[in-house]
């Protein structure tokens, strides 16, 4: 017979799920953070043997090279995961069977998926510090900090996962992002390549992180009644968090437009 013990509200039984839970979090977390570091240096190993541009970079250029590495293998993984959360799976389908409301709904997967994202963004966010302002200003401060707020409240709580989800999806761009990086570090910013990988990220920022957005807000309007269920801290949240980031999203947006037209004006006057 086990000796009883209790762990806040719970008790027996219950405590141990609670108790699963925070493990599995964790030890996403650890993942996340250990994967990023991993990719870190596989990301220096590989460039310093397959690109001549990498040896030519300073110290700092370098570590900014290989900060974009993980940055892009985080994208890429939150992207598909996102996408097979929100579209692929029943998770967050109105005509799914799960009772509970959309807000509502979590899976071992998603923790697992906002778990992974949360050790990334501590990750990038300890080297965007220790590295400032080289890797990046205020502003990703700003979106690291308001990403692992939200995506911590979501996992404590088990609400609004469908719009932590869909703000998620935006890393989608990332990899255009880091492109454009490489390519203008490495001499390429005349290539086609650059030229292409411009239109598609004008192209993709426009889908995920303008119209998705629009999407989002649609979203938690038609369902409101709903989204007030949230506790209070995490209502409030949503009102305040998302529009801060789709103001960030619209003026990053507007300074890619610019940089799309000064490039394909270049282009057209070239030939």
């Amino acid at each position: 017979m086990g000796i009883p013990y209790s762990f806040g509200f719970f008790s027996g039984s219950a405590a141990d799920v609670v108790l699963s839970k925070e493990i599995q979090w964790l030890v996403s977390v650890f993942a996340g953070i250990i994967f990023s570091f991993i990719v870190y240096r596989l990301t220096a190993t590989f460039s310093s043997r397959l690109f001549a541009g990498y040896r030519k970079l300073t110290s700092a250029g370098k570590v900014e090279w290989n900060n974009r590495g993980f940055s892009t293998f985080h994208a890429i993984f939150a992207s598909f995961a996102s996408f097979y959360l929100l579209v692929l799976s029943d998770l967050f389908k109105d005509d799914s069977q799960e009772e509970k409301l959309v807000v509502n709904r979590s899976s071992t997967f998603s923790n697992s998926v906002l778990s992974f994202s949360t050790g990334y963004f501590l990750a990038d966010l300890a080297m965007v510090i220790w590295q400032f302002p080289a890797l990046g200003g205020l502003e990703y401060v700003l979106h690291h900090g308001l990403s692992m707020f939200s995506i911590i409240q979501s996992l404590l709580s088990g609400q609004a996962q469908i719009y932590i989800l869909m703000v998620l999806f935006s890393e989608s761009t990332t990899p255009f992002v880091n492109l454009r990086w490489y390519l203008d570090t490495t001499g390429l910013k005349s290539s086609k390549l650059y030229i292409w990988n411009g239109v598609a990220l004008f192209f993709g920022w426009l889908i995920a992180r303008i119209f998705l957005f629009m999407y989002l807000f649609t979203h938690m309007w038609i369902h409101f009644d709903e989204v007030k269920e949230v506790f209070p801290l995490g209502f409030y949240s949503l009102l305040v968090v998302p529009p801060v980031l789709a103001m960030m999203n619209l003026f990053w947006f507007w300074k890619i437009a610019k940089g799309m037209v000064k490039t394909l004006t270049k282009s057209k006057h070239s030939k």
